[in-house]
């Protein structure tokens, strides 16, 4: 008769549900509301597991915080690099919005939780919040040198645009309501991109 041996979680596994079960109780009860014990049973180690791979609670945040972003980051210079025109900044919004379930949780405990850590800020604005404006002001630097936008500040340009890709990425909590339909968000998505692209001006006017 085979019997089969289950194999031990690695590494890897144990780190990676760690930080998983910090991001739930982070967003549910905030950090200070949430304990190492409480950790360890959401994440099923012991107590001195969390130790043995983080230094303390604080580096468990700044992970969390920070790993979610670099996600992002990672899913934001693939879009960017599929983007075949302009008009295709539409349908990145949309993406940020269906995908947003995949993120809200960390997004959630990044906000709630950065304006109490300066050293979280830090981390994020070092980074994420750099490399992220990096890689879109040389994105739309390279397309203004292409003649696809007009000349301009471009690093002024991939602010906007990250500013507004922020707003796309919560639009579905608090834009619309939870039941919109993939229609209502495809028009949300196509109305920033288009105040993106275009202003709120008419055609001719001038500020």
């Amino acid at each position: 008769m085979l019997t089969f041996r289950r194999q031990p979680p690695s590494e890897l596994d144990t780190r990676d549900r760690i930080l998983q079960a910090a991001q739930r109780l982070f967003a549910r009860r905030g950090y200070d509301g949430t304990t190492t014990h409480d950790l360890a049973q959401a994440a099923k180690v012991a107590e001195g597991t969390l130790f043995r791979h983080f230094e303390n609670k604080k580096a468990i945040l700044v992970e969390v915080v920070t790993q979610g972003w670099i996600e992002i980051l990672t899913d934001l210079l693939t879009e960017l690099s599929e983007m075949g025109s302009a008009r295709a900044i539409a349908q990145v919004m949309r993406k940020r919005m269906l995908n947003l379930h995949q993120n809200s949780d960390m997004l959630r405990v990044c906000f709630m939780e950065a304006q109490f850590h300066p050293d979280l800020q830090e981390r994020m604005q070092r980074e994420v919040i750099g490399k992220m404006t990096d890689v879109a002001e040389a994105f739309f630097q390279d397309a203004m040198d292409k003649g696809v936008y007009r000349r301009m500040n471009s690093r002024t340009v991939a602010q906007v645009f990250l500013g507004m890709f922020t707003v796309a990425a919560f639009s579905r909590d608090t834009l619309l309501p939870e039941s919109s339909s993939p229609a209502a968000m495809q028009e949300m998505a196509e109305g920033i991109a288009d105040i993106f692209l275009n202003g709120v001006l008419p055609d001719g006017a001038s500020a």
